[in-house]
């Protein structure tokens, strides 16, 4: 038994860290570019949660990322911001406060509607229905059922392994 003890706390991150999550690349295919509709995007993403992950991908010399407040993001207004990230080519941010967050492209882009706001809301309790996520959304299942999926895989896991003890 003492050999598996030092595993019960991996099998419980790993499963808390999985559940929690949903990753989203914007703009999905088209990535981090101009000519997106970042609005129509978020719509039809949301709702997003905290914990989540947005993944920006653009080409590196080409576009930024660029995190700025409600008031800079309506004037696409780059100067001030809060986070800066222009090197390589991809970038994640985790939601992680419930808050909106505001994005653009400091390269000129941003006129052209090369910007994003998205709203982060607390995880839905165990109790409550899953989120609707409409078809193409990143998650396979509702977050309540890959906790429940989740947590049987670590169950038989951990059973599996206190038997070879």
């Amino acid at each position: 038994m003492a050999t598996a003890t030092p595993l019960l706390p991996l099998l419980l991150f790993l499963t808390l860290a999985t559940v929690s999550a949903d990753k989203f690349t914007v703009g999905d295919s088209k990535g981090w570019n101009p000519g997106v509709n970042y609005t129509e995007w978020e719509k039809k993403h949301r709702p997003f949660h905290v914990g989540d992950w947005l993944v920006f991908y653009y080409q590196e010399g080409m576009a930024d990322v660029v995190q700025v407040d409600e008031v800079a993001y309506n004037k696409c207004d780059a100067s001030n911001p809060i986070t800066n990230y222009s090197k390589g080519r991809s970038y994640a941010f985790e939601l992680n406060h419930t808050k909106s967050y505001y994005f653009i492209c400091s390269y000129g882009y941003c006129y052209q509607g090369m910007k994003l706001a998205v709203k982060a809301e607390p995880l839905p309790s165990p109790s409550a229905s899953p989120s609707h996520k409409p078809s193409g959304a990143p998650s396979i299942l509702p977050r309540s059922a890959a906790a429940v999926t989740l947590a049987a895989a670590a169950a038989a896991a951990l059973a599996a392994v206190l038997r070879l003890v």
